[in-house]
């Protein structure tokens, strides 16, 4: 189960997950750089989303200013589930 909150950047909302995904930070600017990471992939196949940042159990995504979380949010949970499905 993930959860989906609010950061103080009106353009970026944080993931937390029930499990650890990563020892170290990760940042991807640019879905180029996300290759073969297939959670990051997934995020960033969402359209509007500028940036992904994967740190222990908890993800940071960042999209762009000119677009909505409304179209976003529900495609963000259906990529996490895609990726833990497979």
């Amino acid at each position: 189960m993930i959860r989906i909150d609010p950061t103080p950047n009106p353009n970026a909302l944080k993931v937390s997950v029930g499990a650890a995904l990563t020892a170290k930070p990760v940042t991807f600017a640019s879905a180029a750089s996300a290759a073969g990471h297939p959670l990051a992939s997934a995020l960033f196949a969402i359209p509007g989303v500028a940036s992904v940042f994967i740190f222990n159990n908890y993800v940071t995504i960042t999209k762009s200013p000119e677009a909505d979380w409304g179209g976003i949010e529900a495609q963000i949970e259906a990529a996490f589930a895609k990726v833990q499905g497979a």
